[in-house]
């Protein structure tokens, strides 16, 4: 849901690379199901198998490498199977009644999955429960059960090339914190070559505005819809305005660009609105482009980004659900997050990291930064369907009445909830 197609925009959490398939999840505008109770956990001699969705080789050899390590110590046989589409893998394995024990989860797939009995409850188990960022805890939360533990985050953040912003006569001191700001600079930045700012036109980027305004499309734990809010409209009139201005373009339909990380690394874009996977896609695609990460601006009511995750799973019917546990409080640890972040870019979900990341990665520390106040995308079962519907709306949004596109969002997003 939140990046482009190519295989290293999977990389930095597989939460956006999961978000538009619910197979087992159902789909459509409607229907809800009742939560699963987790029970004692399951105990035996049997192996793991962990399922993942694998951006690439280094993240399949950084949890196979992990998992070995903690194979080793505890005993326990465990193996990593790199999904070649994880949703439909998960699908069969539960239809089957045998999935993996351990798997990457969305949070897009959770009410689905839980909500049918498929999933193990274990979050409020974890050891480190307190250490994990509060709202992605609230983002596998469902009907007031903790989950399952965040594996990763991302957030979005403003990206700006430097040399264009240069080339503009710009320089640090008018990098943009608030709407109007971003406005300026934004058209300053415009030529007939160049955009000022550019992102894809999805709720995945232009709900960071929603944010900034003081909205979303949902309550923090989608069981309310807002999407219709005065806040949401002021966000997307205020998107509008800049559309209609010439100074931001979507960067598919503007630019012919995959995302806005293409867009600003092609030069045909000085800023854009992205995640942390923006690393690798700049360092594969566009070694020579140099570029610096701030804050997004605030809007009306302050700081605001979307933040998206995944989660490791445990599945119910898992015969040796006391070992996953153990395995999963492994995975989540400082040092296993610190080196997953260094082998595949991911920010680590845990606080007691924050420190240490920062000081490896001091160019980036607006995409950690951001967690302290972003938002998560919703999670309601049958949302990811709204959004897509959502999404095709907003590619019009600059001919369209930002509204009525919100209004019949609110409708959809009620019927799920029914």
């Amino acid at each position: 849901m939140q990046r482009s197609s190519k295989r290293w925009l999977a990389a930095v959490s597989l939460a956006a690379a999961t978000a538009l398939t619910l197979t087992a999840c159902g789909s459509g505008f409607s229907g809800s199901g009742s939560s699963s109770s987790s029970g004692a956990l399951t105990s035996s001699n049997k192996p793991l198998t962990v399922l993942i969705g694998s951006s690439g080789d280094a993240e399949t050899k950084a949890v196979t490498s992990a998992v070995a390590d903690w194979s080793k110590s505890s005993g326990t046989k465990a193996s990593v199977i790199a999904a070649t589409d994880l949703n439909q893998q998960l699908s069969q394995g539960f239809a089957a009644k045998k999935p993996a024990d351990v798997f990457y989860l969305g949070t897009d797939s959770l009410a689905g999955y839980a909500s049918n009995g498929s999933l193990l409850a274990y979050g409020d188990m974890l050891k480190n429960k307190s250490d994990f960022y509060p709202a992605l805890v609230n983002s596998f939360t469902y009907n007031g059960k903790f989950y399952c533990a965040p594996k990763d985050f991302s957030t979005l953040q403003l990206v700006i090339n430097t040399d264009l912003w240069k080339a503009a006569g710009l320089t640090e001191s008018d990098y943009p914190t608030t709407w109007d700001q971003l406005e300026a600079v934004a058209k300053k930045l415009t030529t007939p070559k160049v955009v000022g700012l550019s992102s894809n036109g999805e709720y995945a980027r232009l709900g960071s505005f929603m944010v900034q305004a003081g909205g979303n499309l949902m309550n923090d734990d989608s069981t309310k819809a807002t999407a219709n809010s005065d806040a949401n409209v002021t966000a997307l009139t205020y998107v509008k305005k800049l559309l209609n201005e010439g100074v931001y373009k979507y960067a598919k339909e503007g630019l012919g660009e995959g995302d806005g990380g293409q867009a600003l690394g092609a030069g045909k874009a000085a800023m854009t609105i992205e995640g942390n996977w923006v690393v690798g896609e700049l360092s594969n695609d566009f070694p020579n482009v140099k570029y610096t990460v701030v804050p997004l601006p605030a809007g009306p009511a302050g700081k605001g980004t979307l933040q998206f995750s995944n989660c490791w799973g445990i599945a119910a019917d898992s015969p040796n659900q006391a070992a996953a546990l153990k395995l999963v409080e492994q995975l989540t640890t400082k040092s296993d997050q610190l080196a997953f972040s260094k082998a595949f870019g991911v920010l680590p979900s845990i606080k007691s990291a924050a420190d240490e990341w920062k000081k490896d990665n001091a160019a980036l520390v607006p995409f950690l930064d951001g967690a302290n106040y972003a938002k998560g995308v919703p999670t309601a079962k049958g949302s990811a369907d709204v959004v897509t519907d959502l999404n095709s709306k907003l590619t019009s949004l600059a001919t369209s009445d930002p509204k009525a596109i919100l209004d019949a969002t609110q409708k959809n997003l009620e019927a799920i909830l029914k």
